[in-house]
Parts: C-alpha cells; structure tokens; sequence
C-alpha cells in the first residue's frame, strides 16, 4: 500500500487577488451588487446603533438605498442613508473579498 503524502497549496496572494479582484469586478453586474451590499451593510449599522440610540435616526429616518442610472453620462450612482465606513474600517475592509460589515459590527 502507498503512503497518503500531503504538500502545501502555495500561492502568491497578491497576484491571487489580483485576480479575484479582476474576475469579480471588472464584471458590472458583480460590482453593482458589492456596492448596494456595502450600502445594506451601512443600513444594518445604523439599524443596529439606533436600536440602542433612537436619535442616531433623527437627521435622517428615511432609511433607503436609491439607485440611479445616468444613460447619457454613463454612470450609476448608489446612495444610501446609513452609517459609512470610518477611516479604520476602511482600512481594516477595503481590498478585502467575502467579508460581512454587518456581522462584524455585530460580533464587536
């Protein structure tokens, strides 16, 4: 009988990512979709704080995620009324893939 042998997966995660990152976002569809996830994100933050803190609502208690196509300028904005990112998120989340806001601000 042979022996089970076992090697390491090696890989070069820049280059790994750079190619996830070129797979999912240069398709528009997948990128449009990471963009209102972050907004959903940004409205479960606010959700969650202003369980605690109703007047987190108050300057805006329209809780929405509008979406708008611009055919002649050839652009789509997304807006939403929730929290944004503060500078240490953003460094903390920004370039990274498949990872939930929403469940780490509720696991903090």
């Amino acid at each position: 009988a042979s022996e089970l042998e076992t090697y390491a997966f090696n890989a070069d995660i820049s280059q790994l990512m750079s190619l996830i990152i070129n797979a999912f976002y240069s398709n528009k569809e997948i990128f449009l979709r990471e963009l209102i996830s972050n907004a959903s994100d940004a409205m479960d933050k606010i959700q969650y704080e202003a369980a605690g803190d109703a007047s987190k609502l108050e300057s805006n208690p329209d809780l929405r995620i509008r979406v708008t196509p611009d055919k002649e300028g050839k652009t789509v904005t997304v807006e939403d009324a929730g929290i944004a990112m503060t500078r240490d998120e953003m460094i903390t989340n920004l370039g990274t893939i498949a990872k939930s806001g929403t469940k780490a601000f509720m696991e903090a």
